[in-house]
């Protein structure tokens, strides 16, 4: 029986500098690291208070074929691929503290019939939403 959702990929450009993104900048950890046949490197990160989710930090290439990987790598150059939901307990306070340390705000923090929301990108131009939540119904949208 499945029992939980354990690893996301996110596609990046160079999985260094996405791994400092993470790291430095949103305070994930590195789960794995290593570099296999080839010169695959398998990069898994994740936050510190979340240990059942892992998100691969992965390079367009196998197993994508070459016009998967090729699409994959445009959106990225054009910032059109989404990412991930990330939960804050304080929107508007991360959103200094995350400016302060240079990450791009495609969307400040602004009031949403669900919480706070604002949307930042990662070194690759994924987009990341951060969401501090309230209590909503689906009346709140009408």
């Amino acid at each position: 029986m499945i029992t939980n959702i354990s690893l996301v990929t996110s596609y990046c450009l160079d999985q260094e500098k996405a791994r400092d993104f993470y790291v430095d900048a949103l305070g994930f950890e590195v789960r794995t690291d290593v570099t296999m046949g080839e010169g695959f490197r398998w990069l898994e990160v994740g936050h510190p208070s979340q240990p059942e989710l892992t998100i691969t930090l992965m390079i367009p290439g196998p197993p994508l074929d070459a016009e998967a990987a090729d699409f994959y790598r445009r959106q990225l150059g054009k910032g059109q691929l989404g990412g991930l939901g990330l939960k804050v307990d304080d929107c508007r306070k991360t959103y200094e503290e995350l400016s302060a340390k240079g990450v791009e705000f495609v969307q400040e923090p602004a009031d949403r019939p669900y919480g706070v929301e604002a949307v930042i990108r990662d070194v690759s131009g994924n987009w990341l939403v951060l969401v501090e939540p309230k209590a909503f119904s689906p009346a709140d949208f009408g």
